[in-house]
């Protein structure tokens, strides 16, 4: 997405609604998270780039998958460190580590140090935050 594109994103949670579909907007927009085991990609194999879901904003590499047991889509490292924020998250009595697009600060799900070499991390991303473009 080139800059001049970014200047259409919606602004207000009127526009997001118009653009997403109620699950999209209450999980990206609203911090929600879909159910384990129910998501488009949690047991996808296939190849590709994963994007934002609002967006578009490329993300995830499919190389960098893998079966984490969670019931999420998980990667071990993003495409890049800055298409990624990350933010300090104390909901529901617990001290996580948020993940949003850097682009539209849509939330994508969680990181934890429990992942795989190389990096060690696991990055826990709800399936409705992604659309995998296929290579």
């Amino acid at each position: 997405m080139t800059h001049d594109e970014s200047q259409t994103l919606p602004k207000t949670d009127e526009e997001w609604q118009q653009r997403l579909n109620p699950t999209e907007f209450y999980v990206c927009r609203q911090k929600g998270t879909e159910r384990a085991f129910t998501g488009e990609y949690w047991n996808c194999h296939d190849d590709g780039i994963y994007a934002c879901r609002a967006c578009g904003q490329a993300l995830f590499d499919a190389e960098t998958k893998y079966d984490s047991g969670s019931g999420w889509p998980s990667f071990y490292a993003p495409l890049a460190k800055n298409v990624v924020d990350e933010h300090r998250d104390i909901s529901h009595g617990m001290i996580r580590v948020e993940v949003v697009c850097s682009q539209c600060q849509s939330h994508l799900g969680h990181v934890f140090p429990d992942g795989p070499a190389p990096t060690g991390m696991r990055y826990c991303i709800n399936s409705v935050s992604l659309k995998l473009h296929p290579k």
